[in-house]
């Protein structure tokens, strides 16, 4: 509701702006070159995302996420030590965590909001997250994502000489902001608990 009241708030603003500027006739070809550039972004994302969802899902049907998960799986005991080990909420983190180690962000958020379901559950509904939620919150937006598979659709897609060697970079840069994430949750937690 919030975010459709900012939305609402920026058109309203551009259009009194458009009308007090004298601007107003360049707001209807604006608004449809956007339109026309977003549904060129959502055909070209539509078919990256397609790919590599379709690569997510013979790994998956081939056991190589269920592998990934089992080694991923000792991690997130470690690191949500309050949820138990075979709670539907252990196993959405798990698989949240490996989409996003494939640099699958758009799969992994299915999981991430099952996830924060099943801790809400765990917290009791309560109106304050619980500190599983709060490590799972920095965890998954500073995952570790050793394939970056829709950057490299995108560098693919605008030209680039070698989409991939953002991968290097890509995992380091994650590997630092997930440590980083983790020590600042540790540390917040024991000097406000």
């Amino acid at each position: 509701m919030a975010l459709n009241l900012i939305w609402l708030g920026m058109v309203v603003i551009g259009v009194l702006y458009a009308g007090f500027s004298g601007q107003i006739e360049v707001i209807s070809p604006a608004a449809f070159a956007a339109a026309e550039q977003s549904v060129g972004i959502f055909l070209e994302m539509a078919g990256i995302l397609g790919l590599w969802m379709g690569l997510l899902n013979l790994a998956e049907k081939s056991g190589f996420v269920n592998i990934l998960a089992r080694g991923i799986s000792p991690i997130a005991v470690r690191l949500f030590p309050d949820i138990p080990r075979n709670d539907p909420a252990m196993g959405a983190i798990v698989m949240n965590m490996s989409a996003n180690l494939l640099g699958l962000g758009n799969a992994a958020t299915p999981f991430g909001i099952k996830a924060m379901e099943e801790m809400a559950r765990l917290n009791g509904h309560q109106p304050v997250a619980s500190n599983s939620m709060i490590t799972f919150l920095v965890l998954n937006t500073s995952s570790v994502t050793l394939i970056p598979a829709t950057v490299i659709g995108l560098r693919t897609k605008a030209g680039a000489a070698n989409g991939v060697d953002i991968v290097l970079p890509t995992f380091l840069a994650t590997v630092i902001a997930c440590t980083v994430g983790l020590l600042a949750d540790r540390f917040y937690r024991r000097w406000f608990s």
